[in-house]
């Protein structure tokens, strides 16, 4: 399943997708299938702060004097479920501009995560905006993995054996046999 915000992207085939708008929707459809899943990954935040006071139309700048707005903190969505959980394995994504290693481990460590994608947003040809991503993936017991630059669904495809792994220690991938013979 896929819970999404809006996007131009067009959802995985054989995926149900439950589409949001808001925070307050997010926190409700995920909290709603929290106890049915295996995995959860929250790969960005839906947004820290919104407006105390939504206008319920577009507010024109003509005659209108300058505007405050006033924010109130969203539901840290990803520590809520943490916290509800029961079996379930918790990824989340910490996208920082520095002290990566550093600011990834405090917070898997504040929303009770199993499993952290640490990514340097900075790092060129790399992140938002890119098709490519280098990150590290640090885990509950600090097992950290740094992964290279490269495809973004290579990386997912990473994230998800390492969460495999977790889960399922006992089916780790086995070493390569060597063959015999050859050339």
């Amino acid at each position: 399943m896929l819970i999404s915000g809006p996007t131009a992207l067009l959802p995985p085939k054989g995926v149900e997708i439950v589409l949001i708008e808001t925070a307050d929707e997010m926190t409700k459809a995920l909290s709603a299938r929290l106890a049915w899943s295996t995995v959860v990954i929250m790969a960005a935040a839906v947004a820290d702060f919104r407006p105390k006071h939504p206008a319920s139309q577009k507010i024109k700048k003509q005659g209108q004097p300058e505007q405050v707005l006033d924010l109130e903190r969203t539901t840290d969505i990803l520590a809520s479920l943490s916290a509800q959980r029961t079996t379930q394995l918790i990824v989340g994504f910490a996208a920082e501009t520095h002290d990566l290693i550093a600011h990834a481990k405090d917070k898997l460590t504040a929303k009770g995560l199993d499993l952290i994608v640490a990514n340097d947003i900075t790092t060129a040809g790399a992140g938002f905006g890119s098709d490519h991503n280098a990150a590290t993936l640090i885990d509950r017991q600090g097992t950290m993995t740094t992964l290279p630059l490269m495809p973004k669904r290579a990386l997912a495809d990473a994230i998800l054996d390492r969460a495999h792994e977790l889960l399922c220690p006992q089916e780790s991938p086995l070493p390569a046999k060597p063959v015999a013979g050859g050339r």
